[in-house]
């Protein structure tokens, strides 16, 4: 497509000689720009897949992907009957009846936070990798029983207790007595502390015996809902039917994750899709970069062009050279920046430690970030996406310019040189 006395006349353009600094600054402000955008938006777009991907697994780890309440909104019976006819079903992986309810929570220590208490039956509880494969300290073995109770780290720090320690649950739904109203209390001790990286869960989730929670919140022939885990949480709907088909005429309702949580994902996915338009403009500015410095180049080169012209060149080969030479810059700046961006992501985590230790702050902190750690997907389709981006609109700022050099008249040219 390209000759090589087109490619040595665009190249040589590229070069900046005495007179010319100010184009070629130009130049590279475009090229550092492309680059900027395209790095930029990968990093960002990775970001935000991963925030996504370690929230909605932590999120369904801990809840499941959808669970069977009691039509009235009360304790659900006979549990164990549904039990039996959803574990039959093909696209189930798991399920397990819970007990939950709001509590507060104190200790011998002194401290005092409000939480979220869970009963589960042990071998349900050993079952799930998300609190299995996270035990910081003790073990699941002595969970069981009716006074024990596995708690979060960040939880443990606030109640500054740790195991074998006592921690009381305080239920805001009291007893009657004679005397009236008397909250209902039980101590329970700390066999196991967990750390799933997730603040919210970490910081405000306790799990005990589904028995003993029975008992605590007075459900003792009674579930507060049956927790299900599928093979595929995109398909959750057409569970939702099958359960509906073999349960039926059961007073009932299933609620699964897509609804639960719709207004939190969707709010990602609309700052996502805010967050890739506005990095996106970086490199339409860096486009507009180009033409001015394609412009100014092709006015600087009147003479040139001129010379070119009466030698023989034709306007196709003229507009080749500077197509060439504004294609240079946008495919070396996007390159530049894909590579940045691409190295920048499976190194971010290590980054995100170095300016902490750099800085002596926090970065990215859990209580506000819903996570420990900062996490980064590259996705594939994305990445193809951001780089043709960047090359198409590298290769559109050039069309201008370049049409401009090819109309250019000898004559008028060099007539006004």
């Amino acid at each position: 497509m390209f000759g090589a006395f087109e490619r040595m006349v665009a190249f040589r353009y590229l070069r900046a000689r005495k007179g010319e600094r100010f184009v070629s600054v130009i130049a590279t402000f475009s090229l550092v720009g492309i680059a900027l955008g395209v790095a930029t938006l990968i990093i960002v777009m990775s970001v935000m897949n991963g925030f996504r991907q370690e929230l909605l697994g932590r999120i369904l780890g801990l809840n499941g992907h959808l669970g069977i309440y009691a039509a009235d909104g009360g304790g659900l019976r006979d549990f164990d009957t549904i039990l039996a006819r959803v574990r039959g079903l093909p696209n189930i992986v798991s399920a397990a009846p819970v007990v939950e309810g709001q509590v507060l929570l104190t200790s011998e220590s002194g401290g005092a936070t409000g939480g979220f208490a869970r009963g589960i039956r042990p071998d349900d509880l050993r079952a799930r990798p998300i609190l299995a494969n996270n035990i910081r300290a003790g073990n699941l073995a002595q969970f069981g029983g009716d006074d024990t109770i596995i708690i979060g780290t960040r939880l443990a720090q606030k109640l500054r207790v740790g195991l074998g320690d006592k921690v009381t649950m305080v239920s805001p739904q009291g007893r009657t007595t004679v005397i009236g109203m008397v909250p209902r209390l039980k101590a329970y001790t700390v066999v196991a502390l967990f750390d799933t990286g997730m603040n919210e869960y970490d910081s405000g989730y306790v799990f005990l015996p589904l028995a003993a929670a029975q008992t605590y919140f007075q459900l003792r022939d009674a579930v507060s809902q049956i927790e299900i885990f599928v093979q595929n949480p995109d398909q959750v709907r057409q569970v939702t039917r099958e359960i509906s088909g073999v349960l039926s005429p059961m007073p009932f309702r299933v609620l699964d994750w897509q609804a639960s949580n719709s207004s939190f994902f969707a709010a990602v996915q609309v700052e996502r899709n805010v967050m890739f338009l506005i990095l996106t403009l970086i490199i339409v500015v860096a486009a507009f970069n180009i033409i001015s410095s394609l412009i100014m180049l092709v006015k600087d080169k009147g003479r040139d062009i001129a010379i070119l012209r009466t030698m023989g060149a034709s306007s196709g080969a003229i507009m080749r050279i500077f197509l060439l030479c504004g294609a240079s810059i946008g495919i070396l700046g996007t390159l530049i920046g894909f590579v940045i961006g691409l190295v920048f992501c499976l190194n971010i985590e290590s980054i995100r430690q170095a300016l902490q230790s750099l800085t002596g702050t926090q970065l990215f902190s859990p209580e506000v970030y819903f996570l420990t750690r900062l996490p980064a997907i590259v996705d594939t389709n994305e990445v193809t996406q951001v780089v043709l981006m960047g090359l198409g609109l590298s290769l559109l700022a050039t069309l201008y310019p370049s049409w401009r050099a090819a109309k250019t008249d000898p004559v008028e040219a060099l007539r006004n040189e």
